[in-house]
């Protein structure tokens, strides 16, 4: 096998993101799209006709090596979303839950960060965006499904019951410091 080759699946295979052609170029040394993209084309091929776990995506201007849909489910509890940041994944919680959701809102609730995740998730087409008035409407892709290996309407169960869980603990420690305060004052009152 070519080391440049080797280097170029090194590469893919190392990295959480998405690496374009000219960022193969740069870690590979090769100047040259078109043998990077023959280099790429052979990968997907062997990757294809062998019985492999995983196989090389084209994800917008970008190349990934991906789990094999079908092997996903089994083993995407190994490594639970560890290619994505705690922002990335409130953000998709977010989407999950109130899809399609003015991008707008996901902004208003998670700050200017929000746009570089929304952005992201795009990019791996995770989630999808399209033009509504002054904002844009988020949603999630088949592809979001395929990742977490779940339909959409289990993963919004999942949300919502822990979010029901949050609700529940924040309004007992609420209720708990509200009583806590209650009795300081009376105890002061009596004093």
């Amino acid at each position: 096998m070519d080391e440049k080759r080797a280097l170029i699946e090194a590469a893919l295979f190392m990295t959480a993101e998405p690496l374009t052609i000219k960022q193969l170029s740069k870690i590979s040394g090769i100047k040259s799209d078109e043998r990077i993209v023959k280099i790429l084309d052979e990968i997907k091929n062997d990757l294809d006709k062998d019985n492999r776990g995983f196989e090389l995506v084209y994800i917008g201007e970008s190349y990934q090596l991906k789990v094999k849909n079908k092997f996903l489910s089994t083993v995407s509890s190994l490594t639970p979303h560890s290619d994505l940041s705690d922002g990335m994944l409130r953000t998709l919680g977010v989407v999950a839950l109130k899809e399609p959701v003015p991008q707008s809102y996901i902004i208003k609730v998670q700050g200017n960060k929000a746009y570089d995740y929304i952005k992201n998730l795009e990019k791996r087409g995770l989630l999808k965006t399209e033009k509504s008035g002054r904002t844009r409407l988020v949603s999630t892709t088949v592809e979001f499904e395929k990742y977490f290996g779940k339909s959409i309407n289990e993963i919004k169960q999942l949300l919502k019951e822990v979010v029901s869980v949050e609700t529940n603990e924040q309004s007992g420690s609420e209720i708990s410091n509200k009583k806590d305060e209650e009795t300081t004052e009376l105890e002061n009152s009596e004093d």
